[in-house]
C-alpha cells in the first residue's frame, strides 16, 4: 500500500471539512506480510499470519508490530515475568525499531486486567500541553490557524512526554522482575544493530524531506544524505545510553536532569518554531488512574480508557448502538450491516466532535454518551434502508448544563498496539504513540519526541462557542487510542487494539463484530477488509472485497472513497487456549508458548 505523505493544508472553519482535509494524508505506510524472524517460532507465526490461521498458546502471549520487540516481550514471560514487566520490554524494543510509531518521546493509555484482585484498571499515560501555552498557540497573528504541518515540525508541537512514566508506574503496580533487567533487549539491539524493516525505510523515504531539516534526525535517518535502506543494520547507540540511565536510575533519570535538560533545549531552541515545554512540565508529570469505561454488547462489557480518549466511549456508543439489531444473521458481506455499522459510527462521531475531551479540564457526560437508553434513542436513527442524510448530536444526559461547539482537532494514524496475556492470568492492551508519523521530527538522546499538541483543536471557538478540545496549560489532548479488553461473566476473554488516528475507532469495532457476530477467529477477523464511515464519506480499502460493496453503498446514498487503509491491530483471544492474531497490513506477529 502507498500512501501520500507531503500533502500540507489548513486547519480550516468548518469542522467537518477539516476532517474530510484530514483523510488525504496518511504518513505511514503499510508492509503486507513482511518482518523479521527472530526464531523458529517467529518464522512460524509470520507464516501462519500469512496463512490467515491465528497462533495458538497455553501459557502467555505477546501481539505487537515488530517480532524483534514480540520475542523480547515473550522472552521476559518465559522467564517468569508479568505483562507488566513485558510491557517494558517491548515498548523499548519498538521505539528503536518503529520509531515513527511510538517511543520514550511519546504517550500511552493502558487497560490492565489483574487476575489477582480480578479487577480492571486504565492508566492514562497520554502527553500534557506545557504550562505556558496560551490557547493562539496554533494561530497565526491574523487569528487564522496554522497549516498542520507549519505547527508539527519542531517544538511547538512537543507536549510532556508520558510514556516512560507509565511503564515505571505499571511495573511498581504489577511487576515482578527487576526492572534493570527489562531493556536488556533494546539495549542489546541498540548496540550491537538491527535490521531495518521495509516499514521504516518506506515511512523514512516518504518523510525525508522533514527529517532533513534537523542535524540530529537527519544525521540518524538520513545517513550522508540518503534514507536508510530495508535490509541495512542500524545502531543508536545515544539510545541505548538513555535505556541504561533509565535502568540504573529509574524514571527519574528521564524528567529531571540532563535528559530533562536536553529535551527542553531542542524543543525551545529551535528558531523557527521553538515551543515552550519547560524542565517544570517534566518535573510534575504524572501518570493517572481513571474510572474504565464499559459498554453492553451482545451480553460481553466491552472496557477501556475514557476521557482523554474518545477510543472506549465511541466504541462502546457504535455497540450499544447494535446490540438492538441482528448483525449475526445479516452477516460479514451483506452490505446493510454496513449501512448500520457506518450510521451508528456516524452518530458516534457527531457526538465524539461535540462533547468529547480532558475531563479533568471540561464537564463531560461520560455515564450519559453509553447510557443504554441513549444509545437505545440514537439506534432508533438507524431503522431506515438508506444513509442517513445528516447526523448530529445527540442530547445525553448531563448533570448541568453547558455548551459546546464541534470539534475541529486532526488525528493521524502513526500508532502502535501491543496486546499481552501472561501465565499469570494478567491481560494487557496498551496503545502507544508520538502522533504524526516520527513525531515533531525532533531527536534528543537518540528518541523522538512527540507532535501530541496538535491533536488539539487549533481554534478554540466556533461562531463563540467554546470547543472542548481547545489547547490549555496542563490539559491532555484528546486521542481516538482504544486498548480494549473485553469481558465475559467477569474474566477477559479478548485484549485487542490498533493504531489509525480516529479510524481506531472504526477498525477495533469492526474486529469486535467480526470475532463477536461472525464467528471470526482472532486472524480472520483482524484480517477482514476495513470499510469506515466516520464523518459521513465511506472508505473502503482497496483491493479487498469491501471495494466490491462500493456499488451498493453508493445505491444507498454514500460518498465511497476506495484506499488504502493501514490498520495495526493486535489481539488476543483468551480461553481454553490463547489465540493471537496480528494484522497484515503491518510487520507484526502474535507469538507465545
Amino acid at each position: 500500500m502507498r500512501f501520500c505523505l507531503t500533502v500540507a493544508f489548513s486547519i480550516i472553519a468548518g469542522a467537518a471539512l477539516a476532517q474530510q482535509a484530514a483523510d488525504t494524508v496518511q504518513p505511514e505506510t503499510g508492509t503486507a506480510g513482511t518482518g523479521v524472524a527472530t526464531s523458529e517460532r517467529a518464522a512460524a507465526a509470520l507464516a501462519a499470519k500469512d496463512a490467515g490461521s491465528p497462533v495458538t498458546a497455553q501459557t502467555y502471549m505477546v501481539a505487537a508490530a515488530n517480532p524483534l520487540a514480540v520475542q523480547a516481550g515473550v522472552d521476559v514471560l518465559a522467564e517468569g515475568g508479568t505483562a507488566a514487566d513485558a510491557l517494558v520490554a517491548v515498548q523499548t524494543v519498538l521505539g528503536l525499531v518503529e520509531p515513527q510509531s511510538s517511543g520514550l518521546g511519546g504517550g500511552a493509555f493502558l487497560v490492565w486486567y489483574d487476575a489477582a484482585s480480578d479487577t480492571l484498571t486504565t492508566l492514562d499515560g497520554r502527553e500534557t500541553a506545557p504550562l505556558a501555552v496560551t490557547p493562539t498557540l496554533f494561530q497565526n497573528e491574523d487569528g487564522t490557524t496554522m497549516g498542520f504541518f507549519d505547527a508539527v515540525v519542531g517544538g511547538r508541537s512537543v507536549g510532556t512526554p508520558g510514556t516512560p512514566a507509565l511503564l515505571a508506574e505499571v511495573h511498581a503496580r504489577w511487576g515482578n522482575q527487576p526492572w534493570e533487567g527489562l531493556f536488556d533487549a533494546a539495549i542489546d539491539l541498540a548496540t550491537g544493530g538491527f535490521e531495518v524493516s521495509p516499514r521504516m525505510a518506506g515511512s523514512i523515504e516518504r518523510d525525508a524531506e522533514r527529517l532533513a531539516v534537523f542535524p540530529a534526525t537527519a544525521a540518524y535517518f538520513l545517513p550522508d544524505g540518503a534514507p536508510l535502506a530495508a535490509g541495512s543494520t542500524l545502531k543508536n547507540t545515544a539510545y541505548a545510553t538513555t535505556l541504561r540511565a533509565l535502568a540504573t536510575s529509574g524514571v527519574d533519570a528521564f524528567y529531571t536532569g540532563q535528559i530533562a535538560k536536553d529535551i527542553v533545549a531542542t524543543v525551545q531552541q529551535f528558531s523557527a518554531n521553538p515551543g515552550v515545554l519547560s524542565e517544570l512540565d517534566l518535573a510534575v508529570y504524572q501518570v493517572k488512574e481513571r474510572p474504565p469505561v464499559c459498554a453492553t454488547y451482545r451480553a460481553h462489557d466491552i472496557c477501556g480508557m475514557g476521557p482523554p480518549s474518545s477510543g472506549a466511549l465511541s466504541i462502546g456508543q457504535i455497540l450499544g448502538m447494535l446490540d438492538g439489531y441482528d448483525l449475526a444473521a445479516l452477516g460479514a458481506e451483506n452490505p446493510e450491516s454496513w449501512r448500520l455499522i457506518g450510521d451508528a459510527s456516524r452518530l458516534a462521531f457527531a457526538d465524539r466532535g461535540r462533547y468529547m475531551a480532558d475531563s479533568d479540564y471540561v464537564p463531560m457526560p461520560t455515564a450519559g454518551l453509553v447510557d443504554p437508553a441513549y444509545l437505545a434513542e440514537r439506534a432508533t436513527l438507524l431503522g431506515g434502508e438508506a444513509a442517513l442524510s445528516e447526523v448530529a448530536p445527540g442530547n445525553p444526559a448531563f448533570d448541568h448544563a453547558l455548551n459546546w461547539a464541534d470539534d475541529q482537532s486532526i488525528e493521524f494514524p502513526s500508532t502502535s498496539h501491543i496486546s499481552i496475556v501472561d501465565s499469570f492470568g494478567n491481560v494487557a492492551s496498551m496503545t502507544t504513540t508520538i502522533e504524526n508519523g516520527f513525531g515533531s521530527r525532533l531527536m534528543v538522546h537518540g528518541f523522538l519526541l512527540n507532535n501530541e499538541l496538535t491533536d488539539f483543536s487549533f481554534a478554540t471557538h466556533s461562531d463563540g462557542v467554546p470547543i472542548a478540545n481547545a489547547i490549555a496549560p496542563g490539559k491532555r489532548p484528546r486521542s481516538s487510542m482504544a486498548p480494549t479488553i473485553v469481558m465475559k461473566d467477569g474474566a477477559p476473554v479478548l485484549a485487542i487494539g490498533s493504531p489509525g488516528g480516529s479510524r481506531i475507532i472504526g477498525y477495533t469495532a469492526k474486529a469486535i463484530i467480526a470475532w463477536l457476530d461472525w464467528g471470526m477467529d482472532v486472524q480472520q477477523a483482524v484480517n477482514l477488509p476495513h470499510a469506515v464511515n466516520r464523518f459521513g464519506s465511506y472508505d473502503v480499502e482497496e483491493g479487498t472485497a469491501a471495494a466490491d460493496l462500493a456499488p451498493a453503498l453508493e445505491a444507498m446514498g454514500y460518498e465511497v472513497n476506495v484506499r488504502g487503509l493501514n490498520s495495526g491491530l493486535h489481539a488476543i483471544a483468551i480461553g481454553d487456549v490463547l489465540q493471537g492474531g496480528a494484522d497484515p497490513r503491518r510487520e507484526g506477529i502474535a507469538l507465545g508458548d
